[in-house]
């Protein structure tokens, strides 16, 4: 969340960002509160220091056997006041608190302004669509084709937007995220680690999931706890409350999980095949950074998801999201787009986005600087990859005029064949 210092000092940029990602927050009221606040503190201040002046006064008044009831009825009314200012104090406290989770981060200088997708910014191109020699089929008629992939079963068994892999689709699920890891770790020096799939509210509350995307998690509300919509719950949270040194920065830390999403408010959208699902795989990328290198840390952030694209042979894109696509607790994101070519189009694989303070305000994540003050680190995170629409551009671009998949060289170590079907 944002600073109520910073906000204080910098309204505008407080009004911008809920302006430009559409936030629900009146900055002006938060502001009147908070000012109101800080004169109730002064005010309170204030009567507490005369009522121990006045505590002293009475005691040495009735040392000297003088009568001090009068002053002690004053001074119980000064304590009712007292309690009277605490008790609205404390209800304008958790209004200003309720007020800060719903205001967006704000976005960085270099964030195009825009309203929808239409007004991303694309960076680069990695690669080339595949040849238009043959008539590509679409990922679901070759997956069915080739007993990869049964989504009737997933809807049979769970409704729609569940699946099911079968055979070489669930070995070729397996050797992706295998080889994403074995990546990450190997060449990229990331820390591997298993996470829970339920977290608790705080965490969710410190990725920025809560309260603004409820609506689109699965909660288990007998347990008070969350199924997680990312690994970037538990990777992030892994490190709440704690004090790190600044040697133990940059921190890189990978994983991979099921992701559950109800996805409310999406039906209708791209809900073709493995588009669009309530729970799918995805190997994910957590940095936590010196506040000073965050944007670097983002460009090496954003290389390293593009590298699995480039090992698999697949052509994408990289985009930068304008303000109004931007997500609520991003500072600035890349997107990789992977090119689907029986779809004809570019289908987002990771989102690659620099928090700065947002999430480790609220997750209390920080470090003692070289001067030994405590600060917030900055928080990164990215999909690396996400596993769904990962096989669609895999099987749509090296299938093979006989229907068959062709393997990329980098994943047969891990698949163990050069091919499916054929």
């Amino acid at each position: 969340m944002l600073d109520m210092k910073t906000i204080r000092a910098e309204p505008e940029a407080a009004r911008r960002a809920v302006e430009l990602k559409g936030g629900d927050v009146d900055v002006g009221e938060l502001l009147a509160l908070d000012e109101e606040r800080r004169g109730l503190l002064v005010r309170v201040e204030e009567l507490k220091a005369r009522r121990n002046a006045e505590s002293k006064r009475i005691a040495e008044r009735k040392k000297a056997g003088e009568d001090a009831a009068e002053a002690v009825a004053a001074m119980k009314a000064v304590g009712e006041e007292i309690k009277g200012l605490d008790a609205r104090e404390a209800e304008i406290e958790a209004a200003i608190s309720e007020r800060l989770l719903r205001i967006p981060n704000v976005p960085d200088a270099t964030v195009p302004v825009g309203a929808t997708e239409d007004d991303n910014r694309e960076e680069r191109r990695w690669g080339e669509p595949a040849d238009a020699s043959f008539e590509r089929r679409d990922h679901r008629a070759l997956g069915e084709a080739l007993g990869l992939l049964d989504l009737q079963a997933g809807a049979r068994t769970s409704g729609t937007g569940f699946y099911f892999l079968r055979g070489a689709g669930a070995r070729l699920e397996r050797a992706l995220i295998a080889f994403m890891l074995d990546l990450h770790v190997g060449e990229h020096g990331y820390e591997e680690v298993s996470s829970p799939y339920l977290v608790r509210p705080h965490c969710c509350l410190g990725t920025g999931q809560l309260p603004k995307f409820g609506d689109d998690m699965y909660a288990v509300e007998r347990d008070d706890l969350y199924l997680i919509p990312t690994a970037e719950v538990p990777l992030t949270n892994l490190f709440r409350e704690q004090r790190l040194t600044v040697d133990a920065l940059p921190i890189h830390v990978t994983g991979h999980s099921p992701c559950f999403r109800r996805e409310a408010g999406s039906h209708g959208k791209d809900t073709s095949g493995l588009q669009r699902l309530h729970q799918f795989h995805k190997v994910e990328l957590v940095k936590l950074t010196h506040p000073d290198r965050s944007m670097e840390a983002l460009e090496t952030l954003t290389l390293e998801a593009e590298t699995v694209l480039q090992r698999l042979e697949l052509h994408y894109r990289v985009v930068t999201l304008c303000t109004g696509d931007l997500g609520f607790a991003s500072a600035k994101t890349y997107d990789i787009e992977v090119w689907a070519p029986a779809a004809g189009r570019f289908l987002e694989v990771s989102s690659c986005s620099n928090f700065l303070d947002f999430q480790a305000r609220r997750a209390d994540i920080r470090f003692r600087d070289a001067d030994k003050k405590l600060r917030y680190v900055h928080t990164l995170n990215g999909s690396g990859l996400a596993l769904p629409r990962l096989m669609i551009a895999l099987l749509e671009t090296h299938q093979q005029p006989d229907g068959s998949i062709r393997i990329p060289e980098a994943l047969r170590p891990h698949f163990g064949a050069d091919s499916i079907g054929g």
